[in-house]
């Protein structure tokens, strides 16, 4: 993959994070802030946990962080996978958002 390749499909993702929280935040009662800074986006919960979301461009890859702990994924071609085989990146945002907002939450490209 090209770095203009990995940029395309990175951002893509983090355009998606941002509206799965409009999502959220219009048809359920969670409260997700989302705040972007140049290629990062913090999630913060009304109990003041946060979910970071940033881009490693030298390596072509997505890191998260959350209380469940830190993950890095790269695209596949068409998902992007956790390089440890912990699975997939809105899979595991899914599951985390959920248990830090206390509440069922479902992120999605």
């Amino acid at each position: 993959m090209t770095d203009l390749e990995f940029i395309d499909h990175a951002e893509k993702l983090l355009l998606a994070v941002e509206r799965s929280c409009d999502r959220i935040n219009d048809t359920t009662d969670a409260d997700v802030d989302s705040q972007r800074s140049g290629s990062m986006v913090t999630l913060t919960f009304p109990n003041r946990s946060q979910i970071v979301i940033n881009l490693q461009k030298p390596l072509h890859e997505v890191w998260m962080a959350a209380r469940s702990g830190g993950y890095h994924y790269r695209f596949d071609g068409s998902t992007w996978q956790d390089t440890k085989g912990a699975g997939e990146f809105f899979g595991r945002l899914s599951g985390d958002a959920t248990e830090q907002a206390g509440t069922p939450l479902q992120f999605a490209a």
